[in-house]
C-alpha cells in the first residue's frame, strides 16, 4: 500500500493532551474542513480518558465515495465483512433488525487473546454517516471499549474514515501497549476495509 492508504493515528495520553493533532494522512485543509466532526463525534473520546484509561484517533483515506464505504461501515450484523480477526457474528435478536441498542456476540479466531465479544450498537446515523459501538461482554482485553466510526467525503469520489476509541488499560500492562493492540486491530480493519470499499466501487464503476 502507498502512503495514502496507511491510517494515520492521533492518540492521547490518560491526561487528555494529544500529540499530532493533524493526521499524517490529512492534508491542513482537510483537517480543518474534518474539524467540526472530530469535535462533535470523536474528541470526547481523547479529552475524556481517564486514569487507567487509553485512547486514539485513526483516519484512513479510502478511494471510493462515501455511500460504497458506509454500506460496508453501517452493516453492524456483519463486522466481519473488514474486520480481521472475527469468525462469525450473530444479532442477539435478529427479528428486531439493526437499531440502537441492539446486541451482537461476535466470536473471535483462535490464536489470540480473545475468544468472545458481547457488542451493543450505541449510535447509527445514516443521513451523517456515524456509527459506533460499546463491548459490553465476552472472553477479551479490550475492557470498557468504547468506539465511534464516521465516514465523511473528501473530494468528489474520496472518502476518509475516522474512528476513535477509549478503553480500560488492564491490570499488569502499561497504557502504551494497550494502546498499541488497539490501534493495530483497528488499523489492519481500516485496511482492510479500504480495500473491500475500492473493489466495489471499481466493480460498480466497471457495471457503470
Amino acid at each position: 500500500m502507498d502512503d495514502e492508504s496507511q491510517p494515520s493515528t492521533t492518540k492521547s495520553t490518560a491526561e487528555g493532551e494529544t500529540a499530532d493533532p493533524i493526521p499524517s494522512g490529512l492534508t491542513r485543509q482537510e483537517y480543518e474542513s474534518l474539524k467540526p466532526v472530530i469535535n462533535e463525534f470523536h474528541r470526547h473520546h481523547i479529552a475524556s480518558t481517564s486514569s487507567g484509561q487509553c485512547s486514539s484517533l485513526l483516519s484512513q483515506r479510502i478511494n471510493a465515495p462515501v455511500p460504497a464505504v458506509w454500506s460496508v461501515v453501517c452493516r453492524f450484523d456483519r463486522p466481519q465483512v473488514y474486520k480481521h480477526f472475527i469468525k462469525n457474528c450473530s444479532l442477539k435478536n435478529p427479528s428486531e433488525g439493526i437499531h440502537v441498542g441492539c446486541l451482537r456476540e461476535v466470536n473471535v479466531i483462535s490464536g489470540l487473546p480473545a475468544n468472545t465479544s458481547t457488542e451493543r450498537l450505541d449510535v447509527l446515523d445514516d443521513d451523517r454517516h456515524v456509527t459506533g459501538f460499546s463491548i459490553i461482554g465476552g472472553e477479551h482485553r479490550l475492557r470498557n471499549y468504547q468506539s465511534v466510526t464516521t465516514v465523511n467525503a473528501v473530494g468528489e469520489r474520496a472518502t476518509v474514515v475516522l474512528e476513535s476509541y477509549v478503553v480500560d488499560v488492564p491490570e499488569g500492562n502499561t497504557e502504551e501497549d494497550t494502546r498499541m493492540f488497539a490501534d493495530t486491530v483497528v488499523r489492519l480493519n481500516l485496511q482492510k476495509l479500504a480495500s473491500v470499499a475500492e473493489s466495489m466501487a471499481r466493480g460498480h464503476h466497471h457495471r457503470g
